[in-house]
């Protein structure tokens, strides 16, 4: 039997972070947790420390140091990029500058400066392993595929709970209703930018980092089962898909094993039931998908992702920023969800998009923070 896998992860105190550690408790014989890097939970990662036994671990006090700590210092194989926005910005790019394989489940970083992640894992041979469910199934559908025969990649979008709401129904959601995510269970900005549809416009931008592909040949669509999760049609009309139900913990243990896969008993012990392993309960006679497409009027933040994808440099970073900015507002009670969008592109039209360098990146993600918050009463008077 080969060695297990070290891993670190940074944001263990987090929602991916803490499924990453279950997936690791599942499988002793695959990995041990080789770093920990935390928020301000903590208490728990005291809970996780004893019960994990990591090599280093650090908290919100030690700052981005104790990131990069646990990224460079712990001897990880593959480090788990799990924080909420630009904190472990240079302690990924140290990683991947030594060569560790990355776990990505960052979506800042890969939309602010994913070009410079990719060229740097290039030249290092780092890999950058996708965790978001909707770029691991893009990742597993290209899989010995010719990328010249690649016509479009889809990701789908469960629609989130406003899906059926009206255009006012939606400019006046509570923050309790934008929470209520029907499918998912993720942390409080993500699951807002669910119900904005602003995650599958990150995502967009993430798949055109991560694959190469322009924003031309990456489409969405709505999908509420949650279940297909990302498709790639080809140049003769064939589609593949990746499919399994939606538990953040496939993807996060398929980042982590790659490029294996791992064993779960209840898949296949017996005779599997095919119909509960395309999505469905246990037991249930049927199953049926439904595919949409995805409404720009109501969910304006996907096409503001798409343009800041057009407009490329750092106009991707300062989307980023002002939604951060935007969503902490309404959460706050400062901003309602209808101006979220509004504030958006706001930053966007007054702040001219820069090339891509590291500095640059930095100074766009600042600068479109402080726009944003300048901006923000007048969008809220207006």
């Amino acid at each position: 039997m080969s060695a297990r896998r070290r891993v670190a992860i940074l944001g263990s105190t987090g929602s991916i972070g803490t499924q990453a550690l279950d997936v690791i408790a599942r499988h002793p014989d695959r990995f041990e947790v080789a770093g920990l890097a935390a928020g301000r939970n903590v208490a728990l990662l005291r809970e996780q420390v004893a019960r994990f036994a990591p090599a280093i671990a650090t908290d919100g006090g030690d700052g981005p140091d104790g990131l990069r700590r646990v990224a460079l210092e712990s001897g990880a194989d593959v480090v788990l990029a799990a924080t909420d926005g630009f904190v472990a910005f240079d302690a990924v790019f140290a990683a991947v500058e030594r060569g560790i394989d990355i776990a990505v489940a960052n979506k800042e970083l890969i939309v602010a400066a994913g070009e410079l992640l990719v060229a740097a894992a290039g030249r290092s041979g780092s890999h950058l392993l996708p965790v978001d469910s909707e770029h691991s199934a893009v990742f597993q559908c290209l899989a010995g595929e010719d990328r010249a025969r690649v016509a479009q990649i889809v990701l789908t979008a469960s629609g989130g709970p406003f899906l059926r709401r009206s255009r006012d129904e939606i400019a006046n959601a509570t923050v309790e209703q934008a929470l209520a995510h029907p499918t998912w269970q993720m942390g409080t900005k993500n699951t807002v930018d669910s119900a904005s549809l602003m995650n599958k416009g990150l995502e967009v931008i993430e798949a055109s980092r991560l694959f190469g592909f322009p924003g031309s040949q990456i489409a969405v669509v709505v999908h509420p089962q949650s279940i297909a999760h990302a498709f790639a049609i080809f140049t003769d009309g064939s589609v593949k898909a990746q499919l399994c139900a939606p538990d953040m913990r496939v993807p996060i243990g398929y980042a982590l094993a790659w490029p294996d896969r791992l064993v779960t008993p209840t898949v296949v012990e017996g005779s599997p039931d095919v119909v509960a392993a395309l999505g469905a309960k246990p037991g249930a006679a049927a199953l049926r998908y439904e595919f949409e497409r995805p409404d720009l009027e109501r969910f304006p933040c996907l096409r503001l992702a798409y343009q800041a994808l057009e407009t490329g440099g750092t106009a991707p970073a300062m989307l980023s920023a002002a939604n951060e900015v935007a969503v902490s507002a309404f959460v706050e009670g400062r901003l309602r969800f209808g101006q979220i969008p509004a504030l958006i592109e706001k930053v966007l039209r007054g702040t001219p998009a820069a090339d891509v360098t590291l500095d640059g990146v930095r100074a766009a993600d600042r600068d479109a923070r402080l726009r944003a918050a300048h901006a923000l009463e007048e969008v809220v008077c207006s």
